[in-house]
């Protein structure tokens, strides 16, 4: 590491103020069945996007990767946008399923989103990526503790979100191969074996 790079934070108050708004806007949410604060998912996704390679706006978009789709729709976008910049709403934008109230059904909408992958930018995919990573790392470590009753958490229930995670696997591994796909490959391949056993 040159002596450039060891002075210039990676993360810096733009990051800080992002982690504050996105807070203030999830503070009233938890995880499904499980009462955490939903804040920690959104810390995790930032944690895995940095493990994976992220940079601060890639980062930041981690941090606010749900807001648009619980927390005000386009008109949230336009907000994160005038704080954030336009790269970071670009890639919330691409990690959003559904902006609009009532969301499309759950299947044509999970269809559209994967579908949608082959199209986004390196920068959202890896995101993405990130999310899907910890949602698949939640439900494996739901299902070590309670069981089959997780997957009553979920509209699309044992067999949709099975074949959603499956989905995911092979779109992420034709359109960004590398090792944050195969993390959640393995993540998804003990989603499947833990679903055999319960």
């Amino acid at each position: 590491m040159t002596s450039d790079l060891a002075s210039t934070p990676i993360l810096t108050d733009r990051f800080d103020a992002a982690l504050a708004y996105a807070s203030s806007l999830h503070h009233t949410q938890i995880r499904k069945g499980s009462g955490v604060p939903y804040v920690s998912h959104l810390l995790a996704v930032a944690a895995i996007a940095l493990e994976n390679g992220a940079d601060e706006d890639q980062a930041i978009a981690a941090l606010l990767h749900d807001a648009v789709e619980d927390q005000g729709g386009l008109a949230q976008l336009e907000e994160i946008r005038q704080r954030f910049g336009d790269d970071v709403a670009q890639i919330v934008a691409d990690c959003t399923d559904a902006h609009e109230e009532p969301k499309p059904a759950w299947r044509p909408r999970k269809e559209a989103y994967i579908a949608s992958l082959a199209h986004k930018s390196a920068r959202s995919l890896a995101v993405s990526l990130a999310d899907k990573t910890h949602n698949a790392n939640a439900i494996n470590a739901d299902l070590r503790a309670v069981g089959a009753a997780v997957w009553g958490r979920f509209t699309g229930g044992k067999g949709g979100s099975l074949w959603y995670y499956r989905g995911l696997v092979t779109a992420f591994r034709a359109h960004a191969p590398g090792i944050a796909a195969e993390r959640l490959a393995r993540e998804v391949e003990e989603m499947e074996e833990l679903a055999v056993r319960g």
